[in-house]
């Protein structure tokens, strides 16, 4: 990190001051497994709390009720499950607060007061014994080393845990920010199957943690995209205990340009991370766009690039096809011109140029393999056309998407 104010160290969502975590089987996966499927995330004290959700109509109970529960700001607890999306059930809404009563009794909260997300198979009802079932076996269970363990019983096709921390100075005091993910299919833009929760010891009022969230996602998990799928359970909640003891952030000042700027990082270390683990993916691709007449076409073009079927499949083939890239940018909708555009691409074995003044240049095929056949690729898009940028995350399409997907509810 270049920036003086954050740097990433090792931790997870129970890093900064006042939270505790744990994950446990509770069997509410459908096969026959011993995985962790159930978590909890507990503040000591009431936190100032806000959450955006995925834009698709068709949403998961659970994202009804925790909209609810957060309407005034305030949260102390999250509870989550994976292996059910507790979406498109008649009882859905019912199930999603009683999962938040189990987790006011488990952890002596007020259930308003509970985050609630699911994830996992849509349709199939949730059974709520087994979440009883799990609450007993969370109970006086919940740890400073629980973040882990939380981050894998909210796993469902993912390969990886997705867990960050990061510390940060506001105000001369240090703040800590702590986080987990989960997601590896049905992830596209705009939220984009994936539940995140970060938690940070910062003083900040509750209208600007909102603020900064809306911020802080519109650089790094809004521009994800695995499969062009938008999830019907997507939830990013973020909670703030205050303990730090910095001076309460309570208006756009520097301590909250700075609190943003280290949120936006710290989302993009997630945002990577999922993109990484998409399902069957074996590349993470980063397409980083310079020279856009303004911010909104960058954004169009990185996205439109790292959303393309083409690329994705050329790129787990280690084939430098630019013109899938040329391509894709042509239909983003960007005010391009494309007799500008140049492209090369990158990895840790070093950068060819393959496309200048929009049209191919000679380049070694061998020398472009080898630095395609790495694990991951930044695709370099300059327009020269002004001085809006933009970066997008995914990740190659591979033969093993397909197997994945095509028996993932049986």
């Amino acid at each position: 990190m270049e920036d003086k104010n954050f740097k990433f160290i090792d931790g997870t969502v129970t890093s900064p001051k006042g939270f505790t975590a744990q994950g446990v089987c509770a069997s509410i996966k459908p096969s026959n497994t011993a995985k962790r499927d159930l978590a909890m995330i507990y503040c000591e004290k009431p936190c100032t709390a806000a959450a955006v959700f995925t834009k698709n109509l068709v949403k998961s109970s659970t994202i009804e009720v925790t909209q609810e529960h957060l309407a005034n700001g305030i949260a102390q607890a999250v509870i989550a499950n994976s292996g059910n999306a507790n979406t498109c059930n008649a009882d859905g809404v019912e199930v999603a607060e009683k999962m938040c009563e189990i987790a006011a009794d488990t952890l002596g909260v007020n259930s308003d007061d509970v985050i609630v997300a699911s994830t996992g198979v849509i349709g199939q009802p949730l059974p709520i014994e087994r979440v009883e079932y799990g609450a007993k076996l969370l109970k006086g269970k919940l740890s400073k080393d629980g973040g882990t363990n939380a981050a894998e019983a909210i796993m469902t096709t993912d390969t990886v845990k997705k867990e960050m921390a990061m510390e940060m100075t506001l105000g001369g005091k240090k703040v800590i920010v702590g986080g987990i993910a989960k997601g590896s299919g049905m992830i596209h833009i705009n939220m984009g199957t994936m539940l995140s929760f970060v938690t940070t010891d910062a003083a900040v009022s509750a209208e600007m943690l909102k603020e900064a969230l809306k911020e802080a996602v519109e650089d790094s998990y809004n521009m994800v995209s695995v499969d062009g799928d938008t999830s019907t359970n997507d939830t990013l909640a973020i909670m703030a205990s205050g303990l730090a003891g910095n001076e309460m952030i309570t208006e756009k000042n520097d301590d909250y340009r700075v609190f943003v700027s280290g949120l936006t990082e710290a989302f993009k270390s997630l945002a990577k991370q999922l993109a990484a683990d998409g399902e069957g993916a074996t590349k993470l691709l980063v397409c980083t766009v310079d020279g856009a007449k303004t911010k909104k076409d960058a954004v169009s073009v990185a996205k439109s690039v790292i959303c393309s079927s083409l690329f994705k499949a050329a790129m787990f083939g280690a084939d430098a096809n630019w013109g899938r890239v040329l391509c894709a940018i042509g239909y983003s909708g960007a005010d391009v011109d494309i007799t500008k555009v140049e492209v090369s691409f990158e990895s840790c074995k070093g950068k060819i140029l393959v496309c200048k003044n929009g049209a191919g240049v000679e380049f070694s095929e061998e020398k472009a393999k080898e630095i395609l056949l790495e694990k991951e690729i930044h695709t370099l898009v300059s327009l020269y056309d002004g001085d809006g940028c933009a970066e997008a995350y995914g990740c190659d399409l591979t033969y093993d998407y397909v197997k994945i997907n095509g028996d993932y509810r049986t």
